[in-house]
């Protein structure tokens, strides 16, 4: 396997909790310094500190923003503190780029109740956050000169992408447009030597999938369907992540990557749950 370049980095988006906290984590492991951006109150803020002090002791280097990463000033400040930063360390440079941003309204395109109808505002805001911000972050970093030989950019989408779950729509249509701005950026991005990808993780029980109505079924449901009768948990993401982060996976370029333990190849119009 090939080795990571000294002083690389790995800019997480959402990196306090869920697959964010686990990328990280993962990454840091195989030796990336971690810039770690998460939007966190004082109630979950031990969360992103915890997660700091865990990269810490594995002996990298942890760079932590607590603020809105779909923030245009914001981004530019994280930018500006990238560039101290590496005017410390000759030759450091972003060579991943996690972007697993969970915020998006969930609610119905159409209800009985006009009142309860997805607005405009949070339609545009839940694309802007969870797909839009991917686009802003990669110019960006490009933009300051910071991208490095053989970078990776990583996008978490869900099968909601190519499904219709209740309430979901405005979630499920910003990770629909999240790949296709993977395979926009894998296309633009190959002659920099930097790869996009985007990870389809499997059912999780994470701070995001709780929100959602009625989420009960949906782990109902992919503890029927998935071989391993579990639920994906944030470390398998993290580790896939982390095995796609070495040199040596620079052909792999422009998917969607299953991380889900075989969720999806299980037909249920004839699977029964006592059936192996």
């Amino acid at each position: 396997m090939g080795k990571i370049p000294e002083h690389s980095y790995a800019v997480v988006l959402g990196a306090s909790s869920g697959f964010g906290r686990a990328c990280a984590l993962a990454l840091a492991e195989i030796g990336y310094h971690i810039v770690g951006v998460h939007l966190d109150r004082a109630a979950t803020l031990p969360n992103a500190e915890a997660t700091r002090q865990a990269i810490e002791q594995i002996g990298r280097r942890a760079l932590f923003f607590n603020m809105n990463a779909a923030e245009a000033a914001n981004r530019a400040t994280v930018i500006d503190k990238l560039k101290e930063e590496f005017a410390n360390y000759p030759g450091a440079a972003v060579r991943v780029l996690v972007h697993s941003l969970a915020f998006g309204s969930l609610r119905p395109l159409i209800a009985e109740d006009h009142n309860q109808m997805l607005r405009q505002k949070q339609l545009e805001m839940t694309l802007d956050v969870m797909a839009n911000s991917l686009v802003y972050w990669t110019q960006d970093i490009f933009k300051a000169g910071l991208w490095g030989d053989w970078g990776r950019i990583f996008a978490m989408t869900s099968a909601g992408s190519t499904r219709a779950v209740p309430a979901y729509g405005s979630v499920s249509a910003a990770k629909a447009v999240l790949e296709a701005y993977i395979r926009q950026l894998a296309l633009e991005l190959a002659p920099y030597n930097i790869t996009a990808n985007a990870i389809r993780a499997g059912v999780s029980d994470t701070p995001a999938l709780q929100k959602i109505p009625r989420h009960e079924l949906l782990i109902q449901n992919a503890l029927m369907r998935n071989p391993y009768h579990r639920l994906t948990t944030p470390e398998d993401v993290g580790k896939v992540v982390a095995l796609l982060a070495t040199p040596d996976s620079y052909w792999i370029n422009g998917d969607v990557i299953a991380a889900d333990g075989g969720e999806n190849i299980i037909d249920l119009t004839w699977w029964q749950p006592n059936e192996q």
